[in-house]
C-alpha cells in the first residue's frame, strides 16, 4: 500500500498554551479524502498500524472541537468538553471499519457526544447549583441551616441569608433547586449489548464512577471542611489531594484538566484518571 498522506510534526494539546491556540493548530491539520481515510483505516484494521490511527484522530480533532461549541452553556470549561470529546473520538477510531462504506466522520459524532454527554451528566448537579462561590456557600450550608422540613418562610430565609451574608431570594432559589429532582438528559438507555445504542447507554452507573456532587455532598451537607472531607482528602497523596482540591474545592475558579496535565507534565486523559480514581477513594472512606 502507497502512504497516503505524510507524517506531519502536528502539535498536542499539552504543547499548547490556549483554547484559541489549540483550535488554530487543530484547524490546520488537513481534512482526508475518502481514499486516504480508506487506506488508513485498513491498515489499522488489518497491520495495528499505530501511526494510521493516530491520523485518523488528528485529522478529526477539529470536529470535536465543533462537537463541544454545542455544550458550552452548561458552565463547564471547553478545554474538558474537548478532552471528553476526544476521548470518544480515539473510541471511534478503534472500532472504525471502512469496509462498511461509512465515513468515519458520521461514525465518530455519535462516540464524540457520548463522551461529552457522560461528562456533563457526572457534573451537571454540581455545576447548576453552585457555580458562584456564594452559591457553594448556600449548597454546603442551606440543609443544615433549615429547621425541619416544613416549606422555607419569609422569615428563616432572612436568617440564613443574614448569617451567609447573601440575598433571601439566593436562599429561596437554592433551596429550590436542592429540592428539586435532576431531570434526565437523554431518554432510557438501550439494554441491548450491541455497541450502536444511544449516548446515554455509556453513561456510568453510581457504582461505577463517583459523582464529585455526590462524594462533596454525602458528607458536606453543612460545611464545606467537615471532618469528613478532611479525613477523606488525607488519605490521598499529595497530587491526587491537589487535583481535587483544585477541581472541586476551589474557593474562586476551578482548574480544568489541561492546566493540571501542564503542571504535572502528564495528558489531560491521565489527570482524569486520577481525579476518578481519588474521588472513588475518597467516597469509599467518607462512607465507611
Amino acid at each position: 500500500m502507497s502512504n497516503p498522506t505524510a507524517t506531519l510534526n502536528f502539535p498536542v494539546p499539552s504543547a499548547l498554551g490556549t483554547i484559541d491556540q489549540y483550535v488554530t493548530a487543530v484547524n490546520k491539520y488537513p481534512l482526508l479524502t475518502p481514499e486516504q481515510e480508506q487506506e488508513l483505516g485498513l491498515r489499522w484494521k488489518y497491520m495495528q498500524d499505530v501511526d494510521s490511527a493516530r491520523q485518523l484522530v488528528m485529522s478529526h480533532l477539529r470536529l470535536v472541537v465543533s462537537v463541544s461549541r454545542n455544550y458550552m452553556g452548561y458552565g463547564l470549561p471547553q478545554g474538558d468538553l474537548i478532552q471528553e470529546g476526544n476521548v470518544g473520538l480515539m473510541k471511534a477510531v478503534r472500532r472504525f471499519d471502512p469496509e462498511r462504506g461509512v465515513r468515519l466522520v458520521s461514525f465518530a459524532l455519535h462516540w464524540i457526544r457520548a463522551e461529552i454527554h457522560e461528562y456533563i451528566l457526572k457534573n451537571w448537579r454540581l455545576v447548576k447549583v453552585a457555580t458562584t462561590k456564594a452559591q457553594r456557600k448556600l449548597f454546603f450550608n442551606l440543609r443544615a441551616m433549615r429547621s425541619g422540613e416544613h416549606p422555607l418562610t419569609q422569615a428563616e430565609a432572612k436568617r440564613i441569608a443574614k448569617e451567609l451574608n447573601v440575598k433571601p431570594e439566593e436562599v429561596f432559589e437554592m433551596n429550590m433547586r436542592l429540592s428539586g429532582r435532576d431531570i434526565a438528559m437523554d431518554g432510557t438507555p438501550d439494554d441491548s449489548e450491541s455497541e450502536a445504542v444511544a449516548p446515554v447507554a455509556y453513561l456510568a452507573a453510581d457504582s461505577d464512577v463517583a459523582d464529585p456532587a455526590k462524594v462533596i455532598e454525602a458528607e458536606e451537607v453543612g460545611r464545606v471542611h467537615s471532618e469528613g472531607l478532611k479525613r477523606a482528602l488525607v488519605k490521598l497523596d499529595d497530587r491526587s489531594r491537589d487535583i481535587i482540591t483544585r477541581r472541586w474545592l476551589a474557593e474562586d475558579q476551578e482548574e480544568t484538566l489541561q492546566q493540571l496535565a501542564d503542571k504535572y507534565g502528564v495528558s489531560a486523559e491521565r489527570i482524569r484518571q486520577i481525579e476518578v480514581k481519588a474521588m472513588k477513594q475518597m467516597r469509599k472512606e467518607i462512607e465507611g
